[in-house]
């Protein structure tokens, strides 16, 4: 057993705690598993290790791994019965939706001497911030609002697990050389799964005793190239679901831990794009995106889940498709098909079709070539502002996610604007309404600062029923006014 010092510090919670017995690495890749059955009780002493929560017996048969790789027991569709239907309920509900207000009166800082002007509470301690008082810190969530996002988070982070692992058993040695993903990518990739592993651990410990457990999944990709870009797209969502509300935790310690883990899903995802041959950076900030934005792309991939698993609060938007969204393997991706048919499938981050005529991949052209590289820069981007985009969006009310038990919403009215939130902005673009549930836009053109096109990278986009002015920390406004959610690969 380690000593009490050797432990993270993440696991020290109360002053004098004996020290929590060793954490176990979990195996969330074998059936069966379980919550130790020596765990009696939760708590900020207790520290439970993470684990795949499977049925007794499945119907299914296990996936054979390959090159010492292995995977879960079953991926595909949920094809039973959902024995409970919606979002989790509080016992009631206040208000139809939170309408914006003026600024906080107490907000009224600012230096123009440019040196401290309050007494320091110690030496180089400047006065003012959070959790800096010497207080013991505790390291659980500390609001309903916490609890409902860490569990958010680790459901991404369980598909992540799975994900990675998956790609890695289910395609053979000459698939991923074919690929361009030798011995040494394959590795990183296991290693990032590896960190999965770590992740889920930390926020099942920051949850409790109803922290979800790993479900199962259906995935859309059936080549090396379409599980990786698949991967750039899911991490994208992870990441940018927890910067936009990792700052309304009410517990300052678990975002801070919770900002030590995103801070490696954003290495993940920047990993991901240039196995895709994509440009790994071309944003000079991140996007956040509220929980429900988050929820409604992950849901689409959860097939079922272990019975009485811990169902979250968030919404789930209709998809919104975007029928001539660029095929990040086109030497030209202006010459994508334009109904819809270059992506894998129907959900919001099904990769791009890779098995076609005018592919990048092999291509060996400086500024058309889209295979794994350190950097890319495509001489045709695969967006470019005036672009027209063709919008198609599926109806409210079908079932989705874990089980087929949550349903589609909106409670917005008739679509009218294209909302495009990247960076730090969330710009808008007119709608033309051409049909049932279609139209198109066109992209529009704006910076952030300098040269830097706001437009740019894997983002999300909505349909809404108005423009309402919204900023990064208060964009989860607009949910009550969104039509339909989609993905749009702009760069």
């Amino acid at each position: 057993m380690r000593s009490q010092s050797s432990l993270p510090a993440a696991l020290l919670v109360a002053a004098g705690a004996a020290a929590p017995a060793a954490l176990a690495a979990p195996a969330p890749q074998v059936a069966g598993g379980g919550v130790d059955a020596s765990v009696t009780s939760f708590g900020p002493d207790q520290q439970l290790s993470a684990s795949l929560q499977t049925p007794a017996a499945s119907p299914y048969p296990v996936i054979v791994g390959q090159n010492g790789y292995s995977s879960a027991t079953y991926h595909g569709p949920y094809t039973g019965t959902p024995t409970t239907t919606g979002a989790a309920k509080a016992p009631t509900t206040l208000a139809a939706s939170i309408s914006p207000l003026p600024l906080n009166p107490t907000h009224t800082y600012y230096n123009s001497a440019g040196v401290p002007l309050n007494p320091m509470p110690a030496p180089y301690v400047p006065a003012g911030g959070l959790g800096t008082n010497g207080t013991l810190p505790r390291y659980m969530v500390n609001s309903d609002f916490d609890f409902e996002s860490i569990a958010l988070g680790l459901y991404q982070e369980w598909i992540e697990l799975d994900l990675f692992h998956d790609g890695l058993a289910r395609f053979s040695d000459e698939e991923f050389t074919a690929a361009g993903l030798g011995p040494e990518a394959r590795a990183l990739i296991q290693f990032m799964a590896d960190q999965e592993t770590g992740h889920a651990t930390l926020l099942t410990n920051m949850l409790g005793e109803r922290a979800p457990k790993q479900c199962y999944y259906d995935y859309p990709y059936t080549t090396v190239r379409e599980w990786v870009d698949f991967m750039q797209r899911l991490t994208r969502f992870g990441e940018s679901g927890v910067w936009g509300f990792i700052n309304h935790l009410d517990s300052r310690e678990v975002g801070q831990l919770l900002a030590q883990s995103i801070a490696t899903e954003a290495r993940q995802q920047m990993i991901f794009r240039q196995m895709s041959g994509l440009t790994p950076m071309n944003v000079w900030f991140e996007n956040g995106w509220p929980q429900s934005w988050a929820w409604t792309m992950l849901a689409q991939y959860i097939s079922y889940c272990p019975e009485n698993q811990t169902r979250l609060a968030w919404q789930n938007f209709p998809t919104l498709h975007i029928l001539n969204n660029a095929n990040i393997n086109r030497y030209s991706p202006n010459d994508t098909a334009q109904d819809g048919s270059e992506n894998v499938g129907p959900r919001i981050t099904d990769p791009s079709v890779s098995n076609i005529t005018g592919s990048c991949e092999n291509l060996n052209v400086t500024g058309y070539s889209c295979g794994p590289a350190v950097a890319r820069n495509r001489s045709e981007p695969l967006s470019f502002a005036g672009k027209k985009v063709l919008l198609e969006w599926d109806q409210p009310g079908q079932a989705v996610g874990p089980n087929n038990s949550y349903i589609t919403s909106t409670t917005a009215g008739a679509p009218k604007f294209v909302g495009w939130s990247q960076q730090l902005n969330l710009t808008y673009s007119p709608l033309t309404v051409t049909g049932n549930n279609s139209g198109f836009t066109y992209q529009p053109l704006g910076f952030v600062y300098g040269d830097d096109a706001i437009i740019n990278g894997t983002m999300a986009i909505m349909l809404t029923d108005l423009d309402l002015y919204v900023t990064p920390f208060n964009v989860s406004l607009l949910n009550p006014h969104i039509v339909a959610l989609g993905m749009y690969q702009a760069g």
